[in-house]
């Protein structure tokens, strides 16, 4: 299989090495981190095609990154005459029966290994037009991707082409749904490679024999007759309405149906199921490499579940790549196949503790990527505390965290340890407010003390144990005049104000969020803000 890619000037890559794993990987990233250009390029360089055209045939000028053109560009209107930048996607495979003639030093790391080099450069027999091309220097505005060739070949420098490459891939796309008449071209392909030469061969047979069947229908005979003598008689031939023997193939003519129903007017989370279920289903023989883009577009909570525990099943003998954005789907299949995308490397959590990869496991809910993908993350331990840190946030900045990236994550308990496993690996700036609890030595400082060695995390919490939480904190920071205005209270003492508070945590967070009255927060949760600052 599969176990790594290089890709230079490749789409948004100037130059990145992705590392994959046998079975399952799950490649999460921001919007634009490039998830959907890795499953396209590993296509691409298995098939030599881009959405079914032939990438020899035409270059699109948008593949080069536009950091390397820009940079050739400049360099052009500067007088240079650099090289036009190369295009280049490798992939290393495993040793295997069906790659052990691609083995070579044929790539860019020099590696003796079996893998697939494509490569996109200048044409030499288009030297005399790229000399005139350059010589008007002012006009040189883009990479001449016309004059442009690529060649597709092996480790061991062999050309390739779609019969002498055994390792095939399914790219399924759930967003984009493309549907003809009879049974959608990307379907047709899907069932073709799950049948066996013997079944496409009696089903080629079966649409023969009702070919035949519907001439000889006696009522089809009397229609035939009709019609032809209806008409002007411009030819000596007789006109009839015949299926076309012509085609013999099955695809443009059945379609496959969900319940009856034809698929092309099923829901689209059933169509989307029914693509990777059937892609799932090819033989393990094949070598085959699933490449599964967003599997929970148009799928409910419970069908999402059940594909996912399909996909878990069926991965076990074979590579599949999924990019999702669903905390779900991560959880569900497991932390420890995560690749997180970022700039041009995707680290794995492949030494997340095994208690930690069980927890998100069983506990789907949680926002897991929330964290993976914030640029920092603030944890809180409930509603209240989340609301309130977003006023303070919103008090000093002028706007809200998660418009700098800083998500703040409601956590409860020794769920807060999960996170800091997860904040760990990624190296994830991360902040945790913790109630001391009336004890902060005990229950904060002892509690979190195998993280306190990591620059990049901080606990902050309050020394006054007399103030255990975050009620009596805002209690003490403010006037009791100030606190019944805010809360449209008359309290007479603190410590009724407090226990009121304590009772109606999320409501009185929801009107000091919301209060038009200046607020004055707890130093614990201002140094909870200055460490985001570092």
């Amino acid at each position: 299989m599969i176990r790594k890619i290089v890709l230079k000037n490749f789409r948004r890559f100037e130059g990145a090495t992705l590392e994959f794993s046998d079975g399952l990987n799950i490649l999460v990233g921001d919007n634009e981190s490039g998830k959907s250009t890795v499953l396209e390029a590993i296509n691409l360089a298995l098939t030599g095609r881009w959405h079914d055209r032939y990438l020899a045939g035409e270059l699109p000028q948008h593949f080069i990154t536009s950091n390397a053109a820009r940079a050739y560009v400049s360099a052009i209107a500067a007088g240079e005459n650099p090289e036009p930048p190369e295009l280049l996607i490798e992939l290393y495979l495993s040793e295997a029966p069906e790659t052990v003639n691609m083995v070579g030093e044929n790539n860019s790391l020099r590696e003796n290994a079996p893998g697939i080099r494509l490569v996109a450069h200048l044409n030499p027999e288009f030297g005399d037009e790229y000399a005139a091309f350059v010589a008007k220097r002012s006009d040189v505005t883009s990479v001449p991707v016309e004059y442009y060739r690529v060649d597709w070949h092996d480790f061991a420098q062999r050309p390739l082409n779609s019969r002498t490459v055994r390792l095939t891939a399914s790219l399924i796309d759930a967003s984009r749904i493309r549907l003809q008449s009879g049974a959608d071209y990307y379907l047709q392909r899907i069932i073709n490679d799950s049948l066996s030469a013997k079944e496409r061969a009696e089903l080629a047979r079966g649409y023969r024999f009702l070919q035949e069947q519907f001439a000889t229908d006696p009522s089809i005979d009397e229609i035939n007759r009709s019609l032809d003598a209806r008409q002007d008689r411009i030819t000596d031939k007789r006109l009839t309405l015949e299926i076309d023997t012509s085609r013999s193939q099955w695809e443009g003519a059945l379609a496959p149906h969900l319940d009856k129903l034809p698929f092309q007017v099923s829901g689209g989370g059933e169509q989307n199921k029914l693509k990777i279920l059937l892609a799932l289903a090819r033989r393990v023989e094949d070598a085959h490499v699933i490449l599964i883009e967003e599997p929970e577009n148009h799928l409910s909570f419970s069908s999402l579940n059940q594909l996912l525990e399909k996909i878990d099943a069926k991965c076990a003998q074979r590579q599949v790549i999924i990019t999702t954005h669903s905390s779900f789907v991560v959880n569900k299949l497991g932390l420890e196949q995560l690749m997180l995308l970022c700039k041009d490397s995707a680290p794995r959590l492949t030494d997340l503790p095994a208690d930690t990869q069980n927890y998100f496991k069983k506990l789907p809910g949680y926002d897991t990527l929330r964290l993976v993908l914030a640029k920092a993350v603030v944890l809180v331990e409930g509603p209240s505390d989340e609301l309130v840190v977003q006023r303070a946030y919103l008090d000093r900045y002028s706007r809200r965290p998660i418009e700098d990236g800083i998500d703040v994550i409601s956590v409860r308990g020794l769920s807060a340890k999960r996170f800091l496993d997860l904040a760990v690996r990624l190296k994830r700036r991360t902040i945790v407010l913790a109630d001391n609890d009336g004890d902060f030595t005990q229950k904060v400082d002892k509690n979190f003390q195998d993280y306190g060695g990591y620059a990049f995390i901080t606990i902050c919490r309050s020394e006054k144990n007399k103030l255990p939480t975050l009620e009596p904190q805002l209690a003490a920071a403010n006037s009791l005049e100030t606190m019944n205005t805010v809360l449209g209270k008359h309290f007479a003492s603190v410590a009724d104000l407090v226990a009121h508070m304590s009772s109606n945590k999320t409501d009185c967070a929801l009107k000091i969020h919301d209060a038009a009255q200046s607020i004055v927060m707890p130093e614990y949760i201002k140094d909870a803000l200055d460490g985001l600052a570092k």
